[in-house]
């Protein structure tokens, strides 16, 4: 089990520390340090089973200044998260090569 995290985002604390409640341990993977390549990203696409324009932060100031309203194509904004991964939804679980995005962080019990 892999928790793409970020340690100063409260979601995600909440979200890691709901795992930890029910005795899980995950892997932690800070994609802010530890940024996610292209293969990944579209790897996590397909586990969650969505666009890549369902999994960017729309309210960054990065998204407001660099894309918002500029056609994007799945391979534009996959270059976007590589090269920005602050835009990426988190917390992001994956398990079982399948993945969620904990926003509510409660959505991992159900998961797990």
């Amino acid at each position: 089990m892999i928790l793409i995290h970020n340690p100063r985002c409260g979601k995600s604390r909440e979200a890691l520390q709901l795992l930890k409640n029910k005795g899980i341990e995950p892997e932690i993977r800070e994609y802010l340090k530890d940024t996610l390549s292209a293969e990944e990203i579209k790897e996590l696409i397909s586990m969650l089973n969505l666009k890549a324009e369902e999994i960017i932060r729309t309210n960054e100031a990065i998204y407001k200044e660099n894309f918002k309203g500029t056609p994007m194509t799945q391979s534009k904004w996959i270059k976007a998260l590589v090269k920005y991964p602050k835009l990426l939804q988190r917390p992001i679980l994956i398990h079982d090569k399948k993945a969620i995005i904990a926003r509510p962080p409660e959505l991992i019990l159900d998961f797990v």
